[in-house]
């Protein structure tokens, strides 16, 4: 029974966990509630009562926890993320009348920096990969931009090599054990549904993948025919030489060895992803299908999380608008070709080039002058004009032309 007026805001947080969570979340994140209750807010709140709790209170516990304690702003949204579910369940229950987490202000969530092979260290690992059993979940990896977790928790009814895909289904990885009474310090396997729907997705194979994931069977069948009796078929992709899951700590130092073999230096398994999707934008592949093919819950989180491959593109495609303001190269001086017409009373003088010029003379002399002055005055506030060739002008019985040098 929960009496508002006495019941204790960490006693209110694990009954909300266990009566209205515990059931529908998935391990990994009842886990992580569970520890931002017990290791963060019971040791903040030992004694308060749910119903003392205010709004500067938790902003004094986040600042404090950014400030001081060093943790990072993700993680304290996400056990603010927690806090409000607990904290909205109360007011629904009419043991609050308002939400305290409502009027606090989140510290900024800093961009993480993203580790990407550049493209002569990938051929490196590839390379190299190919001298190593497990290799081919690095060139797998690689091509799909799959998580280590969903790597290993495929399985081959996973594979469609009729249409050529890789469905995404579960995930496998090591999370700390769960009873009743909480979490405890010993860690077990977890094969379940991806965390999101939008992680539960299939991505298209090529050839020459569909091609190595078929010969990799082979050495299953081959690791089958020696282990004998103690051969178990699990069914998994990534499986040990007889037969098992492998975890992904075991998976990991696979990894490590394939890098340092390869001469490179230390990046996470999960540069291999980011390497992935580095390169299929870089290749042109809208981000929509991208987002899709990374179990991205946004197009949004994708462009964003890969803004340096999209700024780099943005100056290579706006090179491609510098033939429309590229202005052809003039030497510095021209000679342009001046039609001079007699008259009755001297001489009329019109620069081909210059439309808006024409000068009258009673002496030629002085016309020539006079028009050389006009062109080099159009030249001081305009882009000169290339001259039109001598042999272009069509003259009138009389007309000649005079040259202007500039």
């Amino acid at each position: 029974m929960v009496d508002p007026t006495s019941t204790k805001l960490i006693d209110w947080l694990r009954i909300w966990l266990e009566t209205y969570m515990k059931n529908s979340l998935k391990q990994s994140t009842y886990t992580s509630y569970k520890g931002y209750i017990e290791n963060h807010l019971a040791k903040a709140f030992p004694t308060l009562k749910l119903k003392d709790l205010t709004s500067k209170l938790l902003q004094d516990f986040y600042n404090y926890k950014l400030t001081v304690e060093g943790l990072s702003p993700k993680t304290i949204t996400n056990l603010h993320r927690c806090l409000h579910k607990a904290l909205k369940q109360a007011v629904l229950e009419h043991h609050l009348n308002f939400n305290p987490c409502d009027a606090v202000n989140l510290p900024r969530n800093k961009k993480p920096q993203i580790e990407i092979l550049t493209r002569e260290e990938q051929e490196r690992l590839i390379y190299t990969s190919y001298n190593f059993r497990y290799g081919i979940f690095i060139r797998l990896t690689l091509a799909t931009g799959i998580r280590l977790g969903e790597l290993l928790g495929l399985r081959w009814e996973d594979i469609d090599v009729r249409k050529n895909m890789l469905n995404i289904r579960r995930t496998l990885n090591r999370l700390p054990k769960v009873d009743y009474n909480g979490v405890g310090n010993s860690t077990e396997i977890v094969i379940q549904e991806p965390k999101t729907k939008n992680s539960v997705r299939s991505i298209p194979l090529m050839q020459i993948t569909i091609k190595e994931l078929q010969q990799w069977r082979n050495v299953q069948f081959s690791d089958a025919r020696i282990a004998g009796e103690i051969y178990n078929d699990s069914g998994f992709i990534v499986t040990n030489q007889t037969g098992g899951y492998i975890e992904p700590r075991t998976f990991k130092d696979y990894y490590d060895e394939i890098l340092e073999a390869s001469g490179l230096g230390h990046y996470t398994f999960h540069a291999l992803r980011h390497t992935f999707a580095t390169r299929a934008l870089e290749q042109g592949m809208d981000s929509k299908t991208l987002s899709t093919l990374l179990g991205h819950y946004s197009v949004s989180f994708t462009l964003d999380t890969y803004t340096h491959v999209l700024d780099s593109q943005k100056h290579e495609e706006m090179k491609l608008m510098e033939d429309l303001f590229s202005m052809p190269t003039v030497p510095q001086n021209q000679s342009y070709p001046v039609v001079v017409t007699p008259a009755p009373n001297g001489f009329i003088l019109n620069p081909v080039d210059f439309d808006d010029l024409t000068v009258e003379a009673d002496n030629i002399q002085y016309g020539i002058s006079c028009i050389q002055s006009a062109i080099e005055q159009k030249l001081a506030t305009a882009y000169p004009p290339l001259p039109t060739p001598t042999n272009e002008l069509i003259l009138n019985i009389g007309e000649f032309v005079v040259m202007i040098n500039t």
